[in-house]
């Protein structure tokens, strides 16, 4: 580890994180520096810490021990306004639970996360990026009118708006065939190159590595459950 975490994009040193007081429940994760321009792919079953460490990165979580700097700050060590003010500056969250209210429109589930920051809606941004994901005709419709391939594309213009840092996504492909998961996979990538955002996703899904097999800029972290630490295989700058 270098003797500063503001070289490396997202660094990791000696993180735990422990659900409540059980000792089985205690992670262990990997030492790893993601450096600047560099994109993470987190791999691994069930149970071995691939969400947990997702939601350390976003600061929803605060490490048991350790170190976590996401672009230079520990998010985990800021008081929770100010945590806040970081998620809502610099990161888009895609959770595997795509989280859209069923009660409002495509166009009102976007307008909340200003909302939620004391902010007016940017319509003209909104518009824009529904635009750019093609799916512009869907602004007035409510999420039961959304195939899932919509309301991903929906929650990933969610997560862009602010025209975030990092990009975090939890399983986006689960639940998708080969060929929405190769569309899924494509659209994250080009956006991901569009916006300047660092994509960290977490998948157990096989075919993420598959597809992105020549993407130099992807770095890979395999965490494996082994009694109660999360472990890696050899991490790579791999394809896609």
């Amino acid at each position: 580890m270098a003797s500063t975490d503001a070289a490396a994009l997202i660094a990791s040193h000696g993180l735990r994180f422990r659900y409540g007081a059980s000792a089985a429940a205690d992670l262990h994760f990997p030492d790893f520096e993601l450096p600047r321009g560099g994109h993470l792919l987190l791999r691994g079953a069930s149970g071995s810490g691939k969400s947990t460490l997702l939601a350390l990165m976003a600061g929803l979580l605060t490490p048991t021990a350790g170190r976590l700097a996401m672009d230079g700050a520990e998010v985990g060590a800021l008081a929770p306004a100010a945590r806040d003010a970081w998620r809502g500056a610099h990161l888009g969250f895609m959770p595997q639970r795509l989280h859209l209210s069923a009660s409002l429109s495509v166009r009102d589930n976007l307008a909340l996360p200003y909302v939620a920051a004391g902010l007016k809606p940017d319509d003209a941004r909104i518009t824009a990026l529904l635009a750019e994901l093609g799916i512009a005709p869907l602004l007035d419709r409510r999420p039961h009118a959304l195939s899932q391939g919509q309301a991903q594309r929906v929650a990933l213009a969610r997560a862009l708006l602010r025209a975030p840092r990092f990009v975090l996504a939890d399983e986006p492909t689960a639940n998708l065939d080969d060929e929405a998961c190769d569309a899924t996979l494509a659209l994250l990538r080009r956006v991901a190159t569009e916006h300047g955002a660092s994509l960290v996703i977490a998948s157990h899904d096989a075919r993420i590595e598959a597809v992105w097999s020549e993407w130099p800029a992807l770095q890979r972290l395999r965490l494996t459950r082994m009694g109660s630490a999360a472990m890696p295989l050899p991490t790579s700058c791999a394809t896609p």
